[in-house]
């Protein structure tokens, strides 16, 4: 909800060992921080964000995984940040376009996906759309969207603890509100709800509340989060909701490390583990002293999961191969 006193997009291009860029992919222009080694072949990690966030959620994995050796990418999802809101896009079909279109834009034949919550879905749902693309695929907080649905039907204290805040994003406008309202308090609300309590105590997290305050408030930022949520609930009723479920539901034959903070009250264990045979390669592991936000709240332990992911199972394909 747009305010006179709203952040200007560019406001979330804060400085720090990375470039900001315009990347323009599947018909919009998306804002990504981009953190690279001298090698100008370095292997691609795109790192997607979750809901109410931006790109800085990433901020150690970014400078981390440059370090290692590899062109680290993360990217303001569609609606998000700094990069474009437009009215129509947030479907699970368009937002895994965006991504792939991303990968190649970026001059890459393919690339490994990092997410959290709802980006950890996108990272699901570009392995299954578009195959070719994505080598592996590390999820934080983010189980396959099959798997969560199936748990949300069965599992009674999974669908207590994640029924009420997606139904609650259902009505128009008042959502909104509850987002931005008092300078984005709600969405700070976000962070210390599903967050662990010894994060809350640090500085690291006032600052990075003060940051998603901000960006939450930029013109469109808080809309757009929630049709992803709208989307995902209305379309279960038409066809292409059921065709994308359908198509979800197709094994994917690549490495997967699913990661899951140790207190993380909103993704539920069972949940996490539940549909071993939608990525029969898939890793499970439990971050310790972290929540639902594992990889800022003990971001070495997450940086760490990446990286053996990445070198377990070789080097991808260098740009234009």
């Amino acid at each position: 909800m747009a305010s006179n006193n709203a952040p200007d997009p560019s406001s979330v291009r804060y400085d720090g060992s990375w470039a900001h860029r315009d990347v323009h992919a599947n018909g919009i222009r998306l804002h990504v921080a981009s953190a690279a080694p001298a090698d100008p072949e370095a292997p691609l990690v795109v790192l997607l964000h979750g809901f109410a966030d931006f790109w800085w959620s990433w901020r150690h994995q970014l400078t981390a995984l440059a370090e290692l050796g590899y062109h680290a990418v993360a990217v303001d999802l569609r609606g998000y940040g700094d990069s474009d809101k437009p009215p129509r896009g947030y479907d699970g079909w368009t937002l895994a376009g965006d991504i792939a279109g991303l990968i190649r834009a970026l001059g890459y034949s393919d690339a490994t996906l990092v997410g959290h919550a709802d980006g950890g879905l996108v990272c699901w749902a570009t392995a299954v759309l578009h195959p070719r693309l994505v080598r592996s695929i590390a999820v934080v907080s983010s189980p396959h969207p099959a798997a969560l649905k199936s748990s949300v039907l069965r599992d009674n204290a999974q669908r207590r603890t994640w029924l009420p805040d997606f139904l609650r994003a259902q009505p128009p406008r008042l959502p909104e509100h509850r987002l931005t309202r008092r300078d984005g308090h709600g969405a700070a609300e976000v962070l210390h709800r599903r967050g662990s309590d010894s994060w809350a105590a640090t500085a690291d997290f006032a600052d990075t509340v003060g940051r998603m305050r901000s960006a939450i408030r930029i013109p469109g930022a808080a809309h757009c989060a929630l049709e992803y949520k709208r989307w995902a609930f209305r379309s279960q009723w038409r066809p292409d909701g059921r065709r994308f479920m359908a198509v979800m539901r197709r094994p994917i034959d690549i490495p997967v490390v699913s990661m899951r903070g140790e207190f993380d009250r909103y993704i539920l264990p069972a949940t996490v583990h539940r549909g071993p045979q939608l990525s029969p390669r898939r890793r499970v592991v439990t971050i310790r002293d972290a929540a639902h936000f594992a990889h800022q709240e003990n971001p070495d332990a997450v940086t760490a999961e990446i990286a053996k992911l990445l070198a377990v199972h070789g080097e991808p394909r260098r740009p234009g191969a």
